[in-house]
C-alpha cells in the first residue's frame, strides 16, 4: 500500500484519530482530529492513548522504542534508551540529583545504553527525556530491533558533512561553526552546557512568551530559568542587572504569538554585561533571518521546516563567528549525543530542496494569513509580518515562515466547531510540507491555561503550519470550516 498523500487526503476526521503524520513508521506527529481528542489526549484517556499509532518523540516513547524497552521493565520501573552511554549517564545523574533515594540504574539492551528508573525517579527521567531531546530515535530503535538495516558509518558521516555545509551556506558561515544533534532541544542542551563555561551556576533569562521546553529545560535540567515579557528595553536592562543570568534566550519568532524582541537592542545590553544571547530560529529560519550579528548561539529544530517531511528528528547549534566568545563557545560546545547515521541520511535526503520549498511554504502562509484577516468570523490573526522586530532581521527577498495563529470572535465554542470541521491534518509539530493545525494552547499549556491567558495567549487559539497545497483550494477548506 502506498503512503497516504496528506496534501490531498488529510487526516482530519474522527476515524483518523491516532494516524501517523506523515504515513511513516518514523512520523513525528499524530492525528488528533477533533477538539475532544485533544482534551482526551491531555487527560490521558486510555481510549485515546490506545488509538495513537505514534507519538511526538520527546513527549513519550515511540512504539518502536516501547517494543525495545518493555521487556526490560520490572515492577514499577520504566526504561529510557539513549544513543550514547554519555547521554544515559547524564539522565541517571539528573535522576539522582532530583530523587537521591531512588534506585535507578544503567542497563544495556541490544547494545543500547538505557536508564532504568524506579517509580520515584520516573517523573524526573521523563522530564529529562522530554526537555533535553537526547533520547534514542525511532530509526535507532528499529536498527536495534533488527527491523531496519544499519547504514555504514561512512554514509552517516557523509550525510552529516552535507547537512552542515547546507546549513553553513544558509547562514553564510563555515561548517565548523555548526554541530548536529538528535533534536532542537538537544541543540539547546549543548548551548546551555556551553554558556555554563562562561557563567557557571547561573539561571537563564527568557524574553517573550516561551515555547514550553525552551523555558523548562533550563528550569528543570540546569540552574533555573526566569521569564520576562518586557514592555520596553528598560525592563530588559533592569532584569539583566538584577538577575545577572548565564544567558538571554529569545525565539525568532515566539510560538505561538509569532513576535520578536528587539534583538539588536537586547544584544547590545547583554554583551556589554558579558552575557551571551541564545536564539531559536526554528520558526523564522535562517533562510529568512540574519540573527548572526546579534546572537552568540543559534539553535534550530531541523525536524521542522529544514526537513519538511515530518519523519526525522534532528537539531543544530551554530556558534556565531561575530560573538566575542566565539572561540570559547566553539571549544565548549561538546555534546553527549550527536545526530545518528540513519537519521542524518534521512535528514540530508529530506532537506535537499529546502531552499526551494521553504519560500513556497512562507508565501502560502502569508496568503492564508491575509485571507483569514478578511473573514467575519476571525477576531485576530497573528503572523510575523506584523512584527517590526521580525522585519528588521529579515534578509533581502526573504519570507516570514510557514506559521500563523488565529482566534475567533465567538471564542472557544466556535473554535471547537471550526477545528472539528477543518479539513487539514491536525496534530502537533510544524514545518511539514502538508498543512498541520492544532489548538496550540490546549496542547502545550492544558494544565496552565489561566497563566497562558494572562500572558496574552488565548485558550482557544488555533495554530496553523501551512503546507504546499494549492493556496486557493486550501482557502476553500478554511472557508468551509469558518462558515460551518
Amino acid at each position: 500500500m502506498s503512503p497516504r498523500n496528506l496534501l490531498n487526503d488529510p487526516a482530519w476526521q474522527g476515524c483518523d484519530l491516532g494516524h501517523p503524520l506523515p504515513d511513516s513508521p518514523h512520523a513525528v506527529s499524530v492525528a488528533l482530529p477533533r477538539w475532544r481528542d485533544v482534551v482526551a489526549y491531555e487527560e490521558n484517556d486510555p481510549a485515546c492513548r490506545d488509538a495513537l499509532k505514534t507519538i511526538y518523540p520527546r513527549f513519550g516513547l515511540h512504539p518502536l522504542i516501547r517494543q525495545l524497552t518493555q521487556p526490560s521493565e520490572i515492577a514499577g520501573s520504566t526504561v529510557w534508551p539513549y544513543p550514547t552511554a554519555a547521554a544515559a549517564q547524564a539522565a541517571l545523574a539528573h535522576c539522582r540529583r532530583k530523587a537521591p533515594d531512588s534506585r535507578s540504574e544503567l542497563i544495556a539492551i541490544a547494545s543500547v545504553s538505557c536508564l532504568r528508573s524506579d517509580a520515584s525517579a520516573t517523573p524526573h527521567a521523563k522530564a529529562f527525556w522530554q526537555h533535553t531531546g537526547l533520547g534514542l530515535s525511532s530509526r535507532q530503535a528499529a536498527i536495534a530491533l533488527d527491523q531496519e538495516a544499519p547504514p555504514t558509518s561512512e554514509d552517516g558521516e557523509a550525510a552529516r558533512r552535507a547537512i552542515r555545509q547546507r546549513l553553513a551556506d544558509i547562514h553564510d558561515v563555515g561548517p565548523d561553526h555548526i554541530s548536529l544533534h538528535p533534536s532542537g532541544m538537544a541543540g539547546l542542551h549543548a548551548a546551555l552546557t556551553a554558556v555554563q563555561n562562561l557563567r557557571p551556576g547561573r539561571s537563564t533569562l527568557q524574553l517573550g512568551f516561551p515555547y514550553v521546553d525552551v523555558l523548562k529545560q533550563p528550569r528543570v535540567v540546569f540552574h533555573g530559568g526566569d521569564l520576562l515579557q518586557p514592555q520596553d528595553m528598560a525592563d530588559v536592562e533592569a532584569a539583566l542587572d538584577q538577575l545577572e543570568p548565564a544567558a538571554v534566550i529569545v525565539e525568532l519568532p515566539s510560538n505561538p504569538l509569532l513576535r520578536c524582541v528587539d534583538l539588536p537592542a537586547v544584544s547590545a545590553l547583554a554583551r556589554v554585561r558579558g552575557i551571551p544571547v541564545i536564539a531559536d530560529d526554528t520558526i523564522g529560519t535562517g533562510i529568512n533571518l540574519n540573527a548572526l550579528p546579534y546572537a552568540d548561539l543559534i539553535f534550530t529544530s531541523l525536524t521542522k521546516s529544514f526537513a519538511g517531511r515530518g519523519d526525522v528528528m534532528a537539531g543544530s547549534l551554530l556558534v556565531c563567528p561575530q560573538s566575542p566568545w566565539a572561540r570559547t563557545l566553539l571549544t565548549a560546545c561538546t555534546t553527549v549525543a550527536g545526530l545518528g547515521d540513519a537519521d542524518a541520511i534521512a535528514l540530508e535526503e529530506a532537506s535537499r530542496d529546502v531552499k526551494e520549498r521553504a519560500p513556497k511554504l512562507d508565501a502560502h502562509a502569508l496568503l492564508l494569513a491575509e485571507r483569514l484577516k478578511t473573514h467575519p468570523a476571525v477576531e485576530r490573526v497573528l503572523h510575523p509580518k506584523d512584527c517590526p522586530n521580525f522585519r528588521a532581521l529579515m534578509r533581502s527577498g526573504a519570507g516570514y515562515g510557514c506559521l500563523l495563529s488565529f482566534e475567533l470572535k465567538q471564542g472557544r465554542q466556535q473554535a471547537q466547531v471550526v477545528y472539528d470541521a477543518l479539513s487539514v491534518s491536525k496534530g502537533p509539530s510544524l514545518g511539514t510540507n502538508f498543512t498541520l493545525a492544532c489548538p496550540y494552547t490546549q496542547l502545550a499549556h492544558y494544565d496552565e491555561l489561566a497563566w497562558a491567558e494572562r500572558c496574552g495567549v488565548a485558550a482557544d487559539l488555533l495554530r496553523v503550519s501551512v503546507g504546499l497545497e494549492d493556496p486557493d483550494e486550501l482557502w476553500m477548506r478554511f472557508q468551509r470550516a469558518l462558515d460551518s
